[in-house]
């Protein structure tokens, strides 16, 4: 057979894209396959058994549908392009998510659309049940807080509250990131899968949970009611509340829904209860809703009769599975404990020998100063001995010194008593000088004044000589003979000789007076040089005195 003839034989294909939450693939599907075999070839893609929870969803003519199992995919009415694009969602939510999601894959493809649906808003959540939801989404994909890893601004980057929330209050991203962070801090040791359940469990209480709302009527002019669609049942809402419904019919309660063109029945199993009837905009819509509702009450009737034995496979697995991994993640956490506690000590260890050495290192810096510190004090020692003993040998001069004069002191004490003595000899002697010079004076004065006295009585005595001798002998001068009156004359001349023996006295005395003037006059000028010198010799010993006073 030639390669041509193979080549005519091979089936022909087109393209498919598979859009998951966080993932997309492509595949080659022939041209007869039905939706259950691309549907079957993506769930064997990504190993997911729990199948009845998911179809694949497409948009056409802005409506979104979901591709039938039982029609061929290019019969239906898909859009015309290539690839074909297909999304990979839940179709169908779970009464309890703990019970019924068994696979991990499968919760995993939960968490990712839920978590989605709430940051999109079309599932409606608080302010603070988003922030705890928010701290389970972040150990789902980080793991357990470390500080010294997960700094400030780890975040950032990732989409974790709705708009809406960050709208209503005025924070900051920092702000956010703190507070989503204190609560992830205290989820610590909860593994992925275990912290994406509790995320579930969470998000499977709020009111627009799993709900597929579509407009309705009450007739055919007005849509003013909301028809919700979910795994309890059917609800009807107001136009402008999606939480609380205003007429509930659970799945066991209803015996029929049916669709003619655009009007919708629905039939309650009590047959005296009322039919309720209403309108939608289009057949397709109808169609979807029933479509739907098909789907949620098979689940719903299922969950309620015994497992299959697929099924009881599986939650067997499933049991099996979480004890391996809880034995699993007990012995990581076990590990994780001893290598925390190990890195502990040898972060203790680290820090006790960076301790140790930094006091080794002080220590040696420690001695190296105190070398350096004991060479300068040996130095500063050497000095101070060097200069003790110049003080020693200052001192002793200065000791010497002090005993000098000391002994110039008593000399100096010694010779100023002495000139003091002496000073007050020579001023008694010049008080005696004095008296002896006034008692001289006055002797000297009286001396004159006897003497003047004398000269004046004998002035007189010559002059009455002469006026008696003029009278009695007026010729005594022609008769030089001798006469009987020679007696008187030998008298006379007597008294002349008395006269002048008196005279040569008077003139003795005045020699001697002046004899003696002199001498007091030589001894007066000896007394004041005497008196010079020892004034000279007393400022000589006081400013020596001072001289030695300011040395000491």
């Amino acid at each position: 057979m030639s390669i041509r003839g193979l080549k005519k034989k091979q089936p022909k294909t087109f393209k498919v894209k598979i859009i998951t939450v966080d993932a997309e693939m492509e595949f080659s599907c022939e041209m007869k396959w039905k939706g259950k075999d691309l549907f079957d070839l993506v769930c064997r893609a990504l190993g997911l058994r729990e199948t009845w929870f998911f179809g694949l969803q497409y948009t056409i003519k802005g409506m979104c549908t979901w591709l039938k199992m039982d029609k061929k995919v290019l019969d239906q009415e898909i859009p015309k392009e290539d690839p074909i694009s297909f999304h990979f969602l839940a179709k169908f939510y779970p009464e309890k998510v703990e019970e019924e999601l068994l696979q991990e894959i499968t919760q995993h493809l939960f968490f990712l659309q839920v978590k989605k649906q709430i940051l999109d808003e079309e599932i409606y959540c608080s302010p603070e049940a988003t922030v705890l939801l928010a701290s389970y989404a972040v150990q789902a994909k980080y793991g357990d807080y470390d500080p010294n890893f997960h700094e400030p601004g780890f975040l950032a980057h990732d989409e974790l509250l709705p708009k809406r929330v960050l709208r209503q209050y005025q924070l900051t991203a920092e702000m956010w990131e703190e507070k989503i962070t204190a609560w992830y801090a205290e989820h610590r040791g909860i593994a992925r899968d275990e912290a994406e359940m509790n995320y579930l469990k969470i998000a499977q209480d709020l009111e627009m949970y799993g709900v597929n709302y579509f407009p309705i009527a009450q007739n055919k002019n007005h849509t003013d009611l909301l028809l919700g669609v979910d795994a309890k049942g059917i609800h009807i809402y107001s136009i402008n509340n999606r939480f609380s419904p205003n007429k509930s019919f659970e799945w066991s309660a209803i015996r029929n829904i049916s669709y003619s063109e655009k009007e919708l029945t629905i039939k309650p199993l009590d047959k005296k209860a009322e039919v309720f009837k209403f309108f939608s905009s289009q057949l397709k819509v109808n169609k979807l809703i029933l479509q739907l509702c098909i789907g949620n009450h098979d689940l719903f009737m299922r969950r309620r009769k015994v497992d299959s034995i697929e099924i009881q496979q599986m939650k067997a697995q499933a049991r099996e599975e979480k004890a391996r991994k809880k034995m699993e993640n007990q012995r990581l956490a076990r590990e994780k404990q001893l290598r925390e506690e190990a890195e502990r000590v040898k972060e203790e260890l680290e820090r006790r020998l960076f301790q140790l050495e930094d006091e080794a290192r002080q220590a040696n810096e420690a001695l190296l100063r105190s070398q350096e510190a004991a060479e300068l004090l040996a130095e500063k020692a050497q000095i101070a001995e060097e200069e003790a003993k110049l003080l020693a040998q200052n001192a002793a001069e200065a000791e010497q010194e002090r005993q000098r004069l000391e002994i110039t002191a008593l000399k100096t004490k010694e010779e100023k008593r002495l000139m003091e003595q002496k000073m007050r000899e020579a001023e008694l002697i010049a008080v005696k000088l004095v008296k002896e010079s006034d008692r001289r004076a006055k002797e000297a004065e009286h001396l004159k004044q006897d003497l003047h006295e004398a000269r004046e009585a004998e002035r007189k005595a010559k002059q009455k000589l002469l006026d008696i001798t003029r009278l009695n002998y007026p010729h005594m001068v022609n008769y030089p003979q001798y006469s009987p009156a020679d007696t008187r004359d030998a008298n006379f001349d007597k008294g002349s000789i008395k006269l002048d023996l008196k005279d040569i006295d008077l003139k003795r005395l005045s020699f001697e007076i002046e004899r003696e003037r002199l001498d007091y006059l030589e001894k007066s000028r000896k007394f004041e040089d005497r008196l010079k010198e020892l004034k000279s010799e007393i400022l000589a010993l006081k400013l020596e005195e001072k001289q030695s006073g300011l040395y000491s």
